[in-house]
């Protein structure tokens, strides 16, 4: 089994847009600090699917997504693969939303990495800043960061 999903990162002056994850039930990143995306729907090109995921989790309209990367995360949730396409946007209109998944926070460019954040996560944010583009493989085991490979193009 295989799951399609996007991770979108929105940057504004030094800051980067994050999610809390702190409202939803039976929320498998509860208590993280994660980009904005989520799963696929039928018929969704990726970036299709980062600016509806946008939109939804903050409000934010008119983003254009720069795809960054792309990351396999074997069995990341114990019940199958998850194939993520990351992204940036520096452009976006509208005004923030409070999010039914969190709380919506500017934070700090050089303050991501010191958040509660997935252990991979702490890897590969800085990548978004880097002026290439990777592929990689993120290894869990029940929630716990085990490895990971990365190729840079």
């Amino acid at each position: 089994m295989v799951q399609l999903a996007t991770l979108c990162y929105v940057m504004h002056e030094g800051k980067t847009l994050m999610l809390f994850r702190n409202k939803k039930p039976n929320d498998y990143h509860e208590g993280k600090w994660n980009g904005l995306g989520g799963k696929f729907e039928q018929g969704e090109s990726p970036e299709d699917c980062a600016i509806r995921e946008v939109e939804e989790e903050s409000g934010l309209l008119m983003i254009e997504p720069e795809m960054k990367g792309f990351i396999t995360f074997p069995m990341f949730d114990g019940k199958k693969d998850w194939y993520v396409f990351l992204f940036t946007s520096t452009k976006f209109s509208g005004k923030l939303i409070d999010s039914n998944e969190g709380k919506l926070e500017w934070i700090p460019n050089d303050k991501l990495v010191d958040l509660n954040l997935w252990d991979g996560d702490k890897i590969f944010i800085p990548w978004l800043f880097q002026d290439k583009h990777f592929s990689a493989k993120f290894i869990y085991e029940d929630g716990k960061f085990i490895s990971h490979e990365v190729k840079f193009y």
